[in-house]
């Protein structure tokens, strides 16, 4: 297995645990169970999400892309979709009860489709906008 398909399978398991620890944090806190202020929903989380985030640094170096360049306008559309994403997840995840139960509820699945706009970018390199 090369260094590139190694980062790239780090990457693509960051990203299913991500989701799946955004879906079930989000279904705990919806529930109001115990479990969802835990002590591992506050390590786990940012913890696979650092390594996503450095395991996509890590492919853009070793496929020479960078963002903002005319070359990868699809990976420009998908960071500003991860920046979306995220502020969505936060909205949904709300621990201090800033947005209301409602807002949470929206966000969330907002926060999927626009999962699925990223993934969309990320396998077909077509960017929406350009």
């Amino acid at each position: 297995m090369t260094s590139f398909s190694t980062l790239l399978s780090v990457h693509l398991i960051s990203i299913a645990l991500s989701v799946g620890l955004l879906t079930l944090r989000f279904w705990l806190r919806y529930q109001k169970h115990p479990q969802a202020f835990a002590r591992w929903t506050r390590i786990v989380p940012p913890v696979v999400d650092t390594l996503l985030l450095l395991s996509g640094i890590a492919l853009m170096a070793k496929a020479h892309i960078l963002p903002f360049s005319g070359q990868a306008q699809w990976l420009t559309e998908k960071l500003f979709g991860v920046i979306i994403y995220i502020v969505l997840g936060f909205i949904a995840l709300d621990y201090r009860r800033m947005h209301s139960q409602q807002a949470r509820i929206i966000a969330f699945p907002l926060a999927l489709v626009v999962l699925y706009i990223i993934i969309k970018l990320a396998t077909t390199k077509v960017p929406l906008l350009g």
